[in-house]
């Protein structure tokens, strides 16, 4: 049986290369800090990963062929991109 060590991390510190320094920069809006624009960018991968994770396990639960998966590529397959239309409204 193999055992798996957790680290637990504290506060800690990045080390970023100065180009990425100059360009995170360019980017802050107002009072942002370099600090508070890590942590959202960090956070925001953190809850991207998980939804990717949870898509896939979301779908993993309809059996191809049922309905649901049939609905699922439908819905995967809806022209998300582009604007609805609009009917011509009479005033």
């Amino acid at each position: 049986m193999k055992i798996q060590t957790v680290k637990k991390y504290g506060d800690s510190t990045v080390k970023l290369e100065a180009p990425v320094v100059r360009e995170v920069n360019e980017l802050l809006e107002g009072k942002q800090t370099l600090t508070s624009f890590v942590r959202q960018a960090v956070e925001r991968d953190i809850r991207r990963r998980k939804m990717r994770r949870a898509a896939v396990l979301y779908r993993e639960t309809f059996p191809p062929g049922s309905p649901e998966a049939d609905e699922m590529k439908d819905w995967e397959s809806a022209p998300l991109a582009t604007e609805p239309r609009h009917a011509n409204r009479k005033k």
